[in-house]
């Protein structure tokens, strides 16, 4: 059976999204940027600033400098959260095969819906429409056979808002189009093909014979040939349903140090464990994310040795890993902390305590932290080694 795949694209979503609430914004350049730094990187772009020449990655101190009127943001992530959750209310609405790449992008099988929704195209219409009337943002959508050309579609456009790639047509439809299109072709193997190969199109990659294909991507060079012919045998993969506790922070300042490093890891561990007790789960599973300034993502996951939601217990492993995986001497703009995988609190005690007296003193002042956050607020009282 042909498959019918459909990929939602809100351009520049989290904009997108501030513009919402905030209508002064629209038809404005603007950009979201770390708050409080000079070495940010511009994490998200307005069509109105990428006019003006600025793009994603780019420093803010230039980008200001080229666009002197340019509006920046900070990251909003609770509301971007409330908003791809709303967003996803409406997809799911259509097939339980669905799955969010990014936030702003979503991929949808509806293969066999036809007699449900109609033609794919119908579908994707009456789509758009409902995301523009429940949660307030225009989206391009692209309809193909398969992801990636689902996804080339929606990023090209068209003046409906709908492009429907006919089935059999998804090499001729890419041929043409130019070489960055492409999934694997980054800046730099872009400018490999440009500068020595002379080539710019996907037609012209299609062409390439497989020596010279690996010569460029090495053992991707299959899959690089499958993709400029317009084949991607990918599936539409379901949302992980589990639930996760998560904590994150954007530094305001690029940073190097392990100790201030730490810190702020103490402190994401710290406001993910007052979720924990509130909820009265105990996790087994934990892991980490951190990204340098020149863009490189370091991603860790360990099986926890204890079931707790103490934040002394939960602290020590994640710290062990990240001093592990902090092996580059560069600084660090981001980082993420999540909880998985969770078992209930016992409810029933055990007959022979096995926790010592320190233990069960910390458990005490911890529970003692909490009521004061309760009753005064979460930055009521902080620990030394967090503040």
């Amino acid at each position: 059976m042909y498959r019918h795949i459909i990929h939602i694209h809100i351009p520049a979503f989290p904009i997108a999204v501030a513009r919402v609430s905030q209508p002064g914004l629209r038809d404005r350049p603007v950009a979201m940027a770390p708050p409080h730094s000079e070495r940010a990187f511009i994490l998200s772009v307005s069509l109105e600033a990428r006019r003006e020449g600025i793009f994603k990655g780019m420093p803010l101190k230039k980008a200001i400098k080229l666009c002197p009127d340019l509006i920046v943001l900070p990251p909003n992530q609770n509301l971007t959260g409330k908003v791809s959750k709303s967003l996803a209310k409406v997809v799911a609405h259509y097939t339980p095969l669905w799955e969010p790449s990014r936030p702003g992008h979503i991929y949808m099988d509806i293969t066999g819906t036809d007699r449900l929704w109609g033609s794919a195209k119908d579908t994707a219409i009456r789509l758009r429409r409902e995301i523009k009337e429940h949660v307030h943002l225009l989206g391009m959508v692209g309809i193909a056979g398969n992801k990636m050309v689902s996804s080339i579609a929606s990023r090209i456009g068209s003046s409906k808002g709908v492009l429907d790639v006919d089935h059999g047509k998804e090499s001729a439809f890419i041929a043409p189009l130019r070489a960055s299109l492409l999934p694997g072709v980054g800046h730099a193997r872009k400018k490999i093909l440009l500068e020595e190969l002379n080539i710019t199109t996907i037609r012209e990659i299609a062409a390439l014979d497989m020596d010279s294909l690996k010569l460029i991507f090495g053992r991707q060079a299959y899959v690089i040939h499958q993709r400029a012919l317009g084949i991607d045998p990918t599936p539409v993969y379901p949302p992980h349903m589990e639930p996760t506790i998560t904590e994150e922070a954007i530094l305001s300042q690029d940073e190097i140090d392990d100790e201030k490093l730490l810190r702020i890891l103490y402190r994401l561990v710290e406001k993910c464990s007052h979720q924990l007790l509130n909820r009265s789960l105990c996790p087994r599973k934990a892991g980490l994310i951190f990204s340098y300034t020149d863009h490189k993502e370091i991603i860790r996951q360990i099986n926890l040795p204890h079931v707790s939601f103490w934040n002394f217990d939960l602290y020590a492993p994640l710290e062990r890993i990240f001093l592990k995986a902090y092996r580059r001497r560069i600084r660090v703009r981001f980082m993420k902390v999540w909880f998985q995988d969770f078992s209930p609190l016992q409810s029933q005690l055990s007959l022979f305590s096995t926790s010592s007296p320190v233990t069960d003193k910390k458990a005490m002042a911890f529970q003692t932290l909490n009521h004061i956050r309760e009753r005064y607020g979460y930055e009521a009282i902080k620990y030394g080694r967090a503040a």
